[in-house]
């Protein structure tokens, strides 16, 4: 007799005690992290008056976390992701205490918050791809996306919970209280990692054979993508749909606001459904057991792209707020599919450098949007909106020729 018996269902990632540490560690980490986004830019305007400080402090945090995420993929390949991790909260831990202390003795200079500014740019582009890596070895592979779902969606809270209690603190306390906040988080998720077991190792490098260098790595890395026919269809649609959304929706959102509406509420209203969209996404790709991912995939791009091109054009507040909803929660929902995949399908030898061009792809070009889009809208606001609906569009219609990309499961 045939065996008709269903395989057993999947259990929560939150019910495995190794991922449920890391959460909590991470989740604490995150909660402080919002201290300290609220802090810096009041800190920063507290001593120089200056949104042109400002604007360079950040700029000096994203070069190196652009500039070497691919080398921080590769190196998560060649050492310890959960040792790289470690020492990256160590030494943000030291810094972040280390501005509080001179907040305190009133020793801050400017100078001082560059430095701060630049080593958390090189700790994200260790750190980041290292999470990515280390997070499949906490789960089974059919956990992944409500693994991805439960981080994403747990950050996304943090987001909209805790500014403002931290607002109120800086009121109250000042600054340098926020730093020491966010210096004491870091302590859990290096605690949670302390307790937590190094992944499986790759395969070992044969006895008397040479370690191919950094560089060469980092190649083997992008050849295994662009080798791999879904994987780079699918990265590429990545790649442009960041730099499709991040400029002209966070720059001309702005604009429409105070143009159509005009009023800063309004702009409030819209981000808040950007916001809300987000986390609903990020839930439901968490519940998702479809089959046929791949032609999902390509729905929910379509679906962004046709919603994209609809923002210039819309009059009424209800209706650009619900399509930036929907947009957002199928951006949302994709963007958790695509990582849990990413994560599944790539060798666990190549998982660091695979996910550190993913992260690349998705924050490298994001500067080029916002100053594309800055340049765009004084040609055409619609047509700014109309364009980047077409390039995501276009290579959607790319990723969907290839057969490998409609098959994913």
């Amino acid at each position: 007799m045939a065996n008709t018996a269903t395989p057993p269902a999947s259990t929560h990632p939150l019910r495995n005690p190794h991922f449920r540490l890391f959460w909590i560690g991470a989740t604490i980490s995150w909660t402080g992290d919002q201290f300290y986004l609220v802090a810096l830019p009041w800190l920063v305007l507290q001593l120089t008056g200056s949104s042109i400080v400002l604007g360079t402090i950040t700029m000096i945090a994203a070069f190196p976390r652009a500039g070497l995420m691919l080398l921080g993929g590769a190196v998560s390949d060649r050492f310890s992701p959960r040792r790289i991790m470690m020492t990256t909260a160590t030494a943000r831990t030291i810094l972040v205490a280390a501005v509080a202390a001179l907040i305190w003795i009133h020793r801050l200079y400017l100078g001082q918050l560059y430095m701060l500014a630049f080593a958390f740019g090189v700790a994200d582009a260790f750190a980041a791809p290292a999470a990515q890596t280390y997070l499949p070895s906490l789960v089974k592979p059919d956990q992944l996306p409500a693994a991805n779902s439960v981080i994403q969606s747990t950050a996304q809270v943090t987001t909209l919970v805790a500014p403002a209690p931290a607002g109120l603190l800086i009121k109250t306390f000042g600054t340098a209280w926020a730093f020491l906040i966010d210096a004491v988080s870091f302590l859990f998720i290096i605690g949670a990692l302390w307790r937590l077991p190094d992944p499986p190792s790759a395969a070992p490098i044969a006895s008397g054979a040479p370690r191919r260098n950094m560089l060469r790595s980092i190649l083997d890395g992008l050849r295994y993508v662009k080798n791999d026919v879904p994987l780079f269809s699918l990265l590429r649609l990545t790649a442009v749909l960041n730099f499709a959304i991040t400029g002209p929706v966070s720059v001309g959102l702005a604009f429409i606001a105070k143009q159509k509406f005009g009023t800063p509420s309004s702009f409030g209203l819209l981000m808040s459904a950007i916001g809300g969209g987000s986390l609903v996404g990020v839930f439901l790709a968490g519940l998702s057991k479809h089959r046929n991912r791949g032609r999902l995939l390509l729905l929910a791009s379509t679906t962004i792209g046709l919603c994209l091109g609809t923002i210039g054009l819309i009059r009424q507040m209800s209706a650009l707020a619900a399509v930036l909803f929907l947009m957002s929660a199928t951006a949302a929902f994709l963007n958790v599919q695509l990582i849990a995949w990413f994560q599944q399908r790539v060798d666990r030898a190549m998982r660091g450098r695979v996910m550190s061009v993913l992260m690349f792809a998705a924050i490298g070009l994001m500067p080029f949007s916002l100053a594309a889009a800055g340049f765009a809208i004084k040609w055409s606001l619609p047509g700014m909106f109309l364009v980047a609906a077409a390039m995501v569009l276009l290579v959607t219609m790319l990723a969907a020729a290839h057969r490998p990309v409609r098959e994913i499961d």
